[in-house]
């Protein structure tokens, strides 16, 4: 058994018991679903249905914990004094707006995958990496999104359901051309939601695109663009294809 304490005082055990395992329903074995990860949308799937828009939990939230932390600043006593019991029940009840947030985007991002893994036999993530986000003006709203949260959870259920999970580079996911893999000589600025090719006249959602980009990589059995060989997909009239 295990015993924890949460920032809120709340104790929980965890037992460790033997049972038996449930059966998680068989996927048809050519459905396949490419995951790619962003701000205003927390997940564009190839499958528009597969979606996991943006609900923005902690922003609701905003208002209310901006009074609880202003209660908590007017009650803090100076240095060298213990805290008194109105700033702690204020810190308490930071941590506990803050803590409804974060369940409410572990829920959704629970069902989500639930639904994800169950449908499908192959599930291709980007391999994200929002570390870069924290850093940037898009930093808030990253970490309203709790992308790593919702893509961890994603790849533990496909793990377990035994599905076939593949992590891809998002190296020029985003330039490449998911029906011909031609990649665009420029970077697409974050302003640009829609995906032009030049090679082929293909037009599509930006994120829609870089999702299908992702899965024909996973399919081919490769985990980034660069290593994807699409010879006989080339553009009439040449261009910069991925090989």
């Amino acid at each position: 058994m295990r015993i924890t304490r949460d920032c809120l005082g709340h104790w929980y055990a965890s037992f460790v018991v033997t049972r038996e395992a449930e059966p998680i329903p068989a996927a048809d074995p050519g459905s396949a679903v490419g995951i790619d990860w962003g701000v205003a949308r927390t997940a564009t799937a190839t499958e528009e249905r597969f979606d996991l828009p943006h609900h923005g939990h902690r922003k609701r939230c905003a208002a209310e914990l901006a009074r609880a932390q202003r209660t908590m600043a007017r009650r803090r006593r100076g240095t060298g004094h213990p805290p008194s019991k109105g700033y702690r029940r204020a810190r308490t009840r930071v941590a506990k707006v803050q803590k409804k947030a974060a369940r409410q985007n572990r829920h959704d991002g629970r069902s989500w995958a639930r639904a994800v893994v169950e449908a499908h036999h192959l599930v291709a993530v980007e391999d994200f990496r929002p570390r870069f986000l924290s850093r940037s003006t898009m930093a808030r709203t990253a970490a309203d999104a709790a992308i790593a949260t919702v893509k961890r959870e994603l790849l533990e259920r496909g793990r377990r359901a035994g599905r076939k999970v593949v992590s891809v580079r998002p190296a020029y996911t985003t330039m490449t051309c998911s029906r011909c893999f031609a990649r665009a000589k420029q970077p697409l600025g974050l302003e640009e939601r829609i995906f032009r090719c030049r090679a082929c006249g293909h037009t599509a959602c930006r994120d829609r695109n870089a999702a299908r980009v992702i899965l024909a990589v996973a399919e081919r059995g490769h985990t980034g663009v660069d290593d994807v060989s699409q010879a006989d997909h080339l553009p009439p009239g040449g261009g910069a294809v991925a090989v």
